[in-house]
């Protein structure tokens, strides 16, 4: 049965998040699946940018528990108005994923609307996406506590990137079923006491490409802050990529709810 987003709170999985400003849309309910499910766009919110811009933060939410699905930008996944293609995922692993890409919006954008579709084992679901004044986030510092996301980066004096998706990080080459080395630093530094201390696990996910990736480790705890760590992932054909990496504090997935404090970033790998 398709459920339509709701603008007061996020069910997902049973589990209700309370903090309806935060988490403005609702996620089907139903028992687990392991196939045969569909995929449910998730508005995580909007925050504004330094340059009177605004940014709307989106994940999605497979409802399978085996099935990673495919879904190539196209009738059963798209954006509207404007390019179908504005940087949503093509692969859809199984379970929540939080904050996966941006959509960034003039600051004239006002009461309009962006909606994405997606379709998926013969199910629908579509979202709508507003500047409503109830959806406002700060992803680059938790109001209560004054958390901020980690940083991530690939090269020791690499950009740092923090918070949402904005941007390709790092970039690798490699051949059709060689091991590929990815290398992440990650810190954490605490506003408490401005020390730098790791609190962080990166995670690797695959956002695009047309093979398979097999990752070496998905999750890695960093030890110690700003020490890098490495894994590995495998590419079953030629083409290009993105992976998401994505390093969460003590905050948790999604930052508890509160879409605050978590930082996503992009890496391409060419595979020839």
């Amino acid at each position: 049965m398709r459920r339509t987003a709701s603008l007061v709170a996020a069910l997902i999985a049973g589990w209700v998040i309370l903090a309806a400003a935060q988490q403005p849309s609702v996620l089907p309910m139903g028992p687990a699946r392991e196939r045969g499910a569909s995929v449910t766009p998730a508005y995580e919110g909007w925050y504004k940018n330094d340059d009177g811009s605004f940014s709307m933060l989106i994940g999605f939410y497979n409802r399978n528990s085996k099935e990673p699905l495919t879904i190539p930008i196209g009738p059963n996944n798209k954006i509207e108005p404007g390019d179908p293609d504005q940087g949503q995922p093509t692969f859809f692993e199984t379970g929540r994923q939080w904050g996966v890409f941006v959509i960034k919006v003039p600051k004239d954008f006002g009461e309009k609307v962006i909606k994405w579709t997606l379709t998926s084992n013969g199910e629908t679901q579509s979202v709508p996406f507003t500047l409503n004044k109830g959806y406002p986030i700060t992803p680059y510092k938790e109001l209560g506590m004054g958390n901020q996301p980690p940083t991530l980066w690939f090269t020791p004096d690499g950009t740092k990137a923090m918070g949402p998706p904005t941007s390709i990080a790092g970039s690798f080459n490699g051949a059709v079923g060689q091991p590929v080395a990815i290398t992440v630093f990650a810190d954490d530094v605490k506003e408490k006491d401005s020390k730098a201390v790791n609190v962080a696990t990166v995670s690797m996910h695959k956002h695009r490409g047309p093979g398979d990736v097999k990752f070496e480790s998905t999750r890695i705890a960093v030890r110690k802050a700003g020490e890098p760590v490495a894994t590995s992932a495998t590419f079953s054909a030629p083409g290009e990529y993105l992976l998401r990496v994505q390093a969460n504090d003590e905050s948790g997935e999604g930052g508890g709810g509160f879409q605050c404090c978590w930082t996503n970033t992009y890496v391409k790998v060419i595979i020839k």
